[in-house]
């Protein structure tokens, strides 16, 4: 009986919840081998060109950029079938590069999208209340008073959401539960589309201009970087908050910077970083006014459980020959399809 070839998956040792690698030893047929990120550079080039998956890292400060998944390093990866994002982005993976190659790249969108939900709608309660202030203050100083850190209701204030995906939406959601009145721009969908996930569609320039809330929920791509720059900050409401925990480069930090310190912004509630984790000397951390995070807002035992139980079973779905449930370049499946068939009569 000819046994069918085995499947290598080949990650980096980040942390990743222990159902990925349960999944994989309970499924005949793959393999996972974890490699040091600090490990020789030939021993992680050896083992990555017998590997036919590649479970990358979607945090770019995870991850030397010589093992990032574009041109230079696929040129070097014959073999490889697949690259699996760990979280919904994909920094890390140039798309285009893979799709050239012959690569299907998939990621878990979804997989954190209550974490970061939940996270967001705690970043302006933080900021609106000024929660992390009265702590920060309480702890180091006496002879204020209470009025000196009074804040704001989340109830009838406007939200304006940048991007109304999966996490967008459930965003709207829970702000409508709190009372909030929710608009959203995304160029990406059809009013109906917006309006049916519980939002308002405006226009960006409306939107800064009367949301109390902003808050991103886009993607990082060439046309987002910067998305919000000093001109987009002076737009927004005297007093508004701004809130991010989409992708650090989707905001201009100096510029945030400036609208907090002239008080054009009234506070800020930031999860992503342009370096992540940002210098202890960053300007922003120097404002009272902000509350930062250190990338975690879907980092979360739930979500975590979910991105390594959804990266492994979708990996094993597609080198078994089937349609991935959240493939990024599915135009390239029918060419993965040729090349795993390709692979398997080599080995065989």
């Amino acid at each position: 009986m000819i046994m069918p070839p085995v499947k290598r998956v080949f990650r980096f040792d980040v942390w990743y919840h222990p159902v990925m690698a349960q999944t994989f030893a309970d499924t005949p047929g793959f393999e996972l081998h974890t490699i040091a990120r600090d490990a020789p550079h030939q021993h992680i080039l050896q083992a990555l060109r017998s590997s036919h998956a590649y479970q990358i890292p979607s945090a770019r400060d995870e991850l030397p950029h010589r093992w990032r998944a574009d041109a230079e390093l696929l040129d070097q990866l014959p073999q490889l079938l697949c690259v699996s994002t760990n979280g919904a982005g994909y920094d890390t993976v140039n798309v285009e590069h893979c799709t050239r190659a012959g690569v299907l790249v998939l990621n878990q969108t979804g997989a954190n999208a209550q974490s970061v939900a939940e996270a967001t709608l705690g970043l302006m309660l933080d900021c609106l209340r000024r929660i992390s202030e009265s702590d920060r203050c309480l702890r180091r100083s006496r002879g204020f008073a209470r009025e000196d850190l009074m804040g704001s209701e989340l109830y009838d204030k406007v939200l304006g959401l940048v991007g109304i995906g999966q996490i967008g939406g459930r965003v709207a959601k829970i702000a409508k539960a709190f009372g909030m009145h929710v608009i959203a721009y995304d160029p990406g969908l059809e009013p109906v589309a917006i309006s049916a996930k519980g939002a308002e569609p405006v226009e960006l320039a409306e939107l800064l201009a009367t949301s109390d809330v902003v808050s991103l929920h886009c993607p990082r791509l060439a046309e987002t970087l910067n998305l919000m720059n000093a001109s987009k900050f002076a737009q927004m409401r005297q007093g508004a908050i701004f809130i991010n925990t989409a992708r650090g480069g989707l905001h201009d930090e100096q510029a945030l910077y400036d609208a907090l310190k002239g008080r054009h912004l009234g506070g800020a509630g930031i999860d992503v970083w342009d370096e992540e984790p940002p210098p202890l000397d960053h300007p922003l951390l120097t404002l009272e006014n902000v509350v930062g995070l250190y990338h975690t807002a879907g980092v979360t035992r739930e979500a975590r459980q979910r991105m390594g139980l959804w990266a492994s079973q979708q990996i094993i779905d597609v080198l078994s020959g089937r349609e991935g449930l959240r493939m990024v370049n599915p135009e390239v499946f029918p060419r993965f399809l040729e090349r795993l068939e390709a692979a398997d009569h080599s080995t065989q």
